[in-house]
């Protein structure tokens, strides 16, 4: 403890050699960001399932209280408009990337 400062989260330091035998490979890379991708897109899809379900049973008279139809249909609407937001960012990054002079 040096003045009152606790140095104990500073204490282990990665060397260089211990972050490259850590780092995953490019192709392990992409098939996390594939994995990744793919869990969010079925995450969505399935919000959107959720909420159509609940939608059908009220329409046909179902026993389903209209609180939980709204709460499903926004979720819905709010994992969708996140989704289309992350993959604008996305596309708004390869592009500036794609700008970039090497």
């Amino acid at each position: 403890m040096i003045n009152g400062i606790s140095l104990a989260p500073l204490q282990h330091t990665a060397r260089p050699d211990e972050t490259a035998a850590t780092a995953p490979t490019p192709y392990e890379a992409q098939k996390n960001f594939a994995s990744v991708l793919k869990e969010s897109i079925e995450k969505v899809n399935e919000t959107q399932s959720i909420s159509d379900e609940y939608t059908s049973k009220l329409v046909r008279g179902e026993n389903v209280d209209l609180h939980q139809v709204m709460i499903a249909s926004q979720k819905a609407s709010i994992t969708l408009q996140t989704a289309m937001e992350i993959r604008n960012k996305v596309i708004e990054t390869y592009q500036e990337m794609m700008r970039m002079q090497v």
